[in-house]
């Protein structure tokens, strides 16, 4: 496995800057951007082994990569007391433990936000492709 193989490449779209943006999480913060997400992808990898030859040539230890890491499914939350009651309210009515209402939760939260930021990515696809 080539080094630059370790680490999460995301390029997504921000509606901000109304373009694609390239980060490798956990260590080079947003670095790239462009119209095209290929080419911004293509511009991360390029990056991220400038930055391992950099490391490497200075002796820096790279950092640690998230993509083989394991995870416990635990983690501890702390809320203010009102929504840790109004959560277990919920999660009461719903008949389900807090732990498995919260994770529900998040889980829809997440799954949600990707489906919109794709569908907010194709939209401007087409209307690139449109203007061309």
């Amino acid at each position: 496995m080539r080094k630059k193989d370790r680490y999460l490449k995301i390029v997504e779209w921000s509606d901000e800057d109304q373009c694609y943006v390239g980060s490798i999480p956990g260590w080079i913060g947003k670095c790239c951007h462009g119209d095209n997400e290929v080419e911004v992808y293509h511009q991360l990898g390029q990056i991220l082994e400038e930055w391992i030859e950099i490391y490497e040539e200075d002796r820096i230890p790279l950092p640690p990569s998230i993509v083989a890491k394991k995870y416990s499914g635990k983690f501890q939350l702390r809320i203010d007391s009102d929504l840790h009651k109004a959560l277990a309210i919920k999660a009461m009515q719903a008949d389900q433990s807090l732990n498995n209402f919260c994770g529900k939760i998040l889980k829809k939260t997440i799954l949600q936000a990707d489906v919109t930021r794709a569908n907010k990515a194709n939209s401007a696809d087409a209307k690139s492709r449109a203007a061309d």
